[in-house]
């Protein structure tokens, strides 16, 4: 049975939830906020408005250059709240990621839950806890130092202070 991997990572950003669903749910932006050491590459022409059965193909470099391909499925789409897409053949056994969008005080609040799996078994193992999780984890860091540059540091709103009566 396949070990599978969890992933769950919240940001707070101080858009609106209209602005995160057109910056997140266009595949164009994925160069943007993955790191330049993945040499990411989108391959084929992803829509224009994202939809449930969308396809993108696209190349990342993880290890060594060489080149990984990539095909994810957009499987659903309830805009601007959710979205999901699933690897259709990559170097996972497994790759499951939400996305979730929430309008709160001040801005958004983005959740990433991932659910992946590695193939090769006792292999796949050994490379999950020596490379993987630290190189998913450096993406997603990546990604909010990004987020941070270039929409701001979400701040909480300010509650008034109560007045006597």
């Amino acid at each position: 049975m396949k070990k599978i991997h969890r992933l769950h990572t919240i940001q707070r950003l101080p858009i609106s939830l209209d602005e995160a669903w057109a910056f997140f749910s266009s595949p164009r932006n994925l160069r943007q906020i993955t790191p330049e050491w993945l040499d990411f590459q989108i391959t084929n022409e992803p829509p224009e408005e994202m939809y449930p059965g969308a396809i993108v193909t696209y190349t990342v470099r993880p290890m060594f250059k060489i080149p990984v391909r990539w095909t994810t499925e957009i499987t659903h789409v309830e805009a601007p709240y959710r979205f999901v897409d699933e690897q259709r053949f990559g170097p996972y056994s497994l790759w499951h990621h939400e996305h979730h969008f929430r309008a709160i005080d001040g801005g958004v609040e983005v959740e990433d839950l991932i659910h992946y799996a590695l193939p090769l078994g006792p292999l796949g193992s050994v490379a999950h806890a020596v490379m993987v999780r630290k190189q998913l984890d450096e993406i997603f860091s990546y990604r909010r130092e990004v987020l941070e540059d270039l929409f701001g540091t979400w701040q909480p709103m300010a509650k008034p202070l109560a007045t006597a009566a």
